[in-house]
C-alpha cells in the first residue's frame, strides 16, 4: 500500500465539467480530466481494505485497489495490465459507469468514496496516448469457428476474448456499423465514436472479422450459421421498448427514445438526414419536450433536447422522489436509492416524480399536449391522487420508460431457444448455454436491460464457456 494515511489527509477531488454554455454547443465530451499528480492523490486515497468492497460492487470484479496503489507509485503501465486483466473496455467504463465501485467503497460511508472511475478512465487514456495498448494476438490457432451475433459491449468483449484463445471469430452486427448501443444508443457527448473504433482496428489486428449489416434471421439464417461454425453466440440487446399504451399514443410527436437517439448518433457520424425512417426525422428544436422515463435513457433525451435547442424540456417519472441522502446504515455497500442529477439535469430540465401520463392530446394528429395525475403509494400499490389532474404543453414526447426484453422475431425465433418468465434467452451465468446445443447467450438478450460494465462481465465469462465447451479446457479467465 503507497500511503497509509492517504485518506486521512487528501480530500476527495472529482472530474470537473465545461461550463453548461459551452457544452451545448457542441457534442463532443465535455469531462475535464484530473492531472496527474492530483491522480496521484486521489489513488492515495485508497485504504486498501482487508475486505474491498469495491471489487463486489464492481460486476467485472476490477482489481481496484492493486491498480490505484500502481498509480500513486507512478508505474502506469502496470496499472493499465492489472485494469485490463478484468475489463477489455475500460475506456467505456470509465466514461458511462455509474460506478457501483464508488458506492461500495469503504469511504462512501462518510460520503468520500475513492475516485474510482476517474483513475480507472485515467490509466486507459494514457494506455492509448502511450501505445500501451497493442493487439493480443493468439500464438496457436485452434481452428474452430464461431458466430457472435450482436456487437454491443457484450458481443466486443466475447469476441475478443474468443479471438485471443485462438479460435476464428466473426461479428455480425444488423447496423451499419459496430457497437451496439455505444454506437447508437449513447450520446456522443457521453461517448465520442472514435473511442469504439480504436477497438474495433484493434480487435481486427487479433482476427476478429466484422460483418455490419448483416440482420441474422433475416439476410442470414440462424441454421446457416450453425452448418457453418462451430458455436453461435446471441449477444444481442434488450430492444423491444416498454410502450406507454394510452389514448393519443398514435399522435405525431410521440416516439420512442432509441428513434431520437439514435437518429442524432447518425447525423453525428455524417449520414444523410434519415428521411426514410419508418415515422420521419425527429427535432426536439424550438419543441416543448416531455421525457417520460426518470433513467439514464431519459437523461440522455434531456442533453440531446438541449443541444437540438428545445424551447423547453421537462422529465416525468412515475415513482416517487428518492431522497436527496441514501441511508447507509440500511444501504452500503450496495447501490443505493437516492435523488441522482445528471450532467444533462444540470443543462436545463423541469423534473417531476409520482407523475402518471393518462392522455396524449392533439390537433389534427399533431401533438398538443399530456394530460397527466399525481399518483401516490399505498400499501405498496400506485393509486391516483383524486382532483391532481393537470396538463403539459407538448410538441414532442419521447418515451424512455426502459425495455421489456428482446424482440424475438427473426434471430430468436429461428434459434427456438427456451425463454425464461420475463422473455429473455434463458442461460445460467455459468455455462452460458441455451437450451439448443452449440448456442450461447449473453448481455442483456439473456440477463435483460442492464449496464454496460455486465454486458462486458457476461461478455468474458461466456467466451471462457465457449472455449471450455469446445476444446474441453480453458486459460479464459471469468
Amino acid at each position: 500500500m503507497g500511503k497509509a494515511t492517504g485518506f486521512l489527509e487528501i480530500e476527495r477531488k472529482e472530474r470537473t465539467y465545461l461550463p453548461a454554455e459551452d457544452r451545448l454547443k457542441n457534442w463532443n465530451e465535455f469531462v475535464v480530466p484530473l492531472t496527474e499528480p492530483a491522480l496521484k492523490d486521489q489513488a492515495a486515497r485508497c485504504m486498501n481494505c482487508g475486505i474491498p468492497f469495491c471489487h463486489n460492487g464492481c460486476p467485472v470484479n476490477n482489481i481496484i485497489p492493486d491498480w490505484n496503489n500502481l498509480v500513486y507509485e507512478d508505474d502506469w503501465k502496470n496499472a493499465l495490465e492489472v485494469l485490463h486483466s478484468t475489463n477489455n473496455f475500460p475506456e467505456f467504463t470509465g466514461r458511462i459507469c455509474p460506478a457501483p465501485c464508488e458506492a461500495a467503497c469503504t469511504l462512501n460511508i462518510e460520503d468520500t468514496p475513492v475516485t474510482i472511475k476517474s483513475i480507472e478512465c485515467a490509466i486507459i487514456d494514457k494506455g492509448f496516448d502511450e501505445g500501451w495498448v497493442v493487439p493480443q494476438q493468439a500464438r496457436v490457432k485452434t481452428g474452430k469457428s464461431i458466430a457472435v451475433v450482436g456487437s454491443g459491449p457484450a458481443g466486443m468483449a466475447c469476441a475478443q476474448q474468443l479471438a485471443r484463445a485462438g479460435h476464428s471469430v466473426t461479428l455480425f452486427e444488423k447496423n451499419d456499423r459496430m457497437g451496439g448501443l455505444l454506437r447508437y444508443g449513447i450520446p456522443d457527448f457521453k461517448l465520442e465514436k472514435h473511442l469504439i473504433n480504436r477497438r474495433l482496428v484493434q480487435m481486427e489486428a487479433e482476427g476478429v472479422s466484422f460483418k455490419t449489416s448483416v440482420e441474422v434471421g433475416v439476410q442470414v439464417s440462424v441454421d446457416s450459421l450453425r452448418e457453418n461454425f462451430d458455436a453461435v453466440v446471441l449477444s444481442g440487446g434488450a430492444e423491444k421498448p416498454r410502450p406507454l399504451e394510452i389514448p393519443g399514443y398514435e399522435l405525431t410527436g410521440v416516439r420512442f427514445a432509441m428513434e431520437f437517439l439514435t437518429q442524432q448518433n447518425k447525423r453525428n457520424a455524417g449520414d444523410e438526414e434519415l428521411r426514410a425512417a419508418p415515422r420521419g426525422t425527429i427535432s426536439a428544436k424550438g419543441k416543448h419536450v416531455v421525457v417520460i422515463g426518470g433513467g439514464d435513457t431519459g437523461s440522455d433525451c434531456v442533453g440531446t433536447s438541449n443541444r437540438h435547442g428545445a424551447a423547453s424540456v421537462t422529465q416525468l417519472e412515475i415513482m416517487p422522489k428518492p431522497p436527496l441522502k441514501e441511508d447507509k446504515a440500511a444501504s452500503w455497500p450496495h447501490w443505493p436509492l437516492k435523488l441522482r442529477t445528471s450532467s444533462s439535469h444540470e443543462e436545463g430540465a423541469e423534473r417531476d416524480f409520482a407523475v402518471v401520463t393518462k392522455r396524449a392530446i392533439g390537433v389534427n394528429g399533431q401533438l398538443t399536449g399530456l394530460e397527466c395525475a399525481r399518483v401516490e403509494w399505498v400499501g405498496g400499490k400506485m393509486q391516483e391522487v383524486p382532483g391532481s389532474e393537470f396538463t403539459l404543453k407538448a410538441d414532442l414526447v419521447l418515451l424512455a420508460m426502459g425495455f421489456v426484453g428482446p424482440i424475438q422475431t427473426g434471430l430468436i425465433e429461428q434459434a427456438n431457444v427456451a425463454l425464461d418468465a420475463r422473455g429473455n434467452v434463458a442461460a445460467n451465468m455459468t455455462d452460458y448455454t441455451t437450451s439448443q446445443e452449440g448456442i450461447f447467450t449473453c448481455g442483456d438478450m439473456r440477463r435483460g436491460q442492464s449496464l454496460v460494465v455486465w454486458a462486458i462481465r457476461e461478455g468474458r465469462q461466456c467466451a471462457r464457456a465457449v472455449d471450455l465447451h469446445l476444446m474441453g479446457k480453458t486459460d479464459l479467465p471469468r
